[in-house]
């Protein structure tokens, strides 16, 4: 009987909610047209508040299209979408994710269709067409300043390794970071750390392990313990969430590491049974377009490879010309990421040196 009436509800927001309101079913919200000419089905490893602002302001040039978007974790979003495509089943139109290395795989194996735009896009962030990058995206460690003294603030990766070393007590299962054997953007995240800086990676990885690390599947879950105050540091969360959380709770403080910030863009892919292609095309321009791209830096994910740092962020005033960004090539190079063989290893060693730290979640 509750579940009846759930639905209804649900069924009933959808009829009387004005577009652009959106109706909520769980994980997938939908901008309903005034009067539906076409529908766009996003399936997106992209919080739903962080799209907003860009599926409405969309919505607001194209009044007649439905926006269908539904927000999954970057590993299911790769399985269903490979599942998909292993069937010739169309299930979603477009592909966002930030786990770009799973889109590079995936248009690796024939599921991707090219689209050509006449968009401005960086040789980094764009591979054969295929899958494009819509956002630039440190990868910062952000603490709570309640909880952490100045003289402990760490600014780069060797500054954390050896802040646990020398007060391992005091911070022993107060930094969190993601779980790499269930969160796609951690594994890539990892992998690329320790490929740009395999000892300091080294190091810092013994240090968090013997620190008790907090591990989580997603930003906001490791942002949602430090703000309720269970940890003190987050490693590793991709900038975006964080200034969010930031603006939300201003005693979350932001820091750019200073050795070197990895740059993840968030990736969009048209894939081949997508039955919008046109229109998916149409939507992937926008966000590439000099209006898609304001709305990025102004309302959803801060961060621009051209722009100032947005205020209060601890880091160098541009990241690209001081050399310390490093940006994630959207390219074959992501492939070695994907190598099964590769994959196992790497979360194995992982698992070996954070193994009992986070019991209740289950490597897969």
């Amino acid at each position: 009987m509750i579940r009846t009436r759930l639905r209804l509800a649900i069924l009933f927001l959808m009829l009387v909610l004005p577009r652009g309101a959106g109706a909520v079913e769980g994980d997938r919200q939908v901008f309903q047209a005034a009067v539906e000419k076409a529908r766009l089905v996003i399936h997106g490893a992209t919080d739903i508040e962080a799209m907003r602002p860009l599926l409405e302001d969309f919505q607001a040039l194209r009044p007649d299209v439905t926006l269908d978007y539904v927000d999954y974790l970057t590993n299911d979003l790769f399985r269903e979408a490979t599942e998909a495509c292993a069937a010739g089943k169309s299930v979603a139109d477009l592909l966002l994710s930030s786990s770009v290395d799973q889109l590079v795989r995936l248009a690796n194996d024939g599921c991707a269709v090219a689209h050509r735009t006449t968009e401005r896009v960086p040789d980094w962030a764009n591979w054969r067409e295929e899958v494009y990058g819509f956002t630039f995206e440190p990868a910062v460690m952000v603490y709570d300043e309640r909880r952490v003294p100045p003289e402990d603030v760490p600014r780069s990766h060797n500054d954390l390794a050896e802040l646990l070393r020398q007060k391992s007590e005091t911070y022993r299962g107060r930094v969190g970071t993601y779980d790499i054997r269930v969160s796609g953007i951690g594994y890539l995240l990892a992998f690329n750390d320790s490929r740009v800086a395999p000892t300091s990676y080294g190091r810092l990885l013994e240090s968090l392990g013997r620190a008790e690390t907090v591990t989580r599947c997603c930003n906001n879950e490791v942002l949602n313990e430090l703000r309720g105050g269970t940890i003190a540091i987050a490693y590793n969360v991709l900038g975006s969430y964080a200034y969010a959380a930031h603006l939300r709770d201003p005693h979350l403080r932001i820091v750019l590491p200073r050795d070197y910030t990895l740059i993840l863009s968030r990736g969009a892919l048209i894939p081949a049974t997508s039955r919008e292609k046109a229109l998916a095309g149409a939507f992937l321009d926008y966000l590439l377009s000099e209006r898609g791209q304001k709305k990025v830096r102004d309302a959803s994910f801060y961060f621009s490879a051209n722009g100032p740092l947005p205020r209060g962020v601890d880091g160098p005033a541009s990241l690209v010309d001081t050399g310390i960004g490093r940006p994630i090539r959207i390219g074959p190079a992501l492939l070695a990421a994907q190598d099964q063989a590769q994959h196992r290893r790497f979360t194995g060693e992982w698992s070996v040196v954070m193994r009992g730290r986070n019991p209740e979640i289950t490597p897969r």
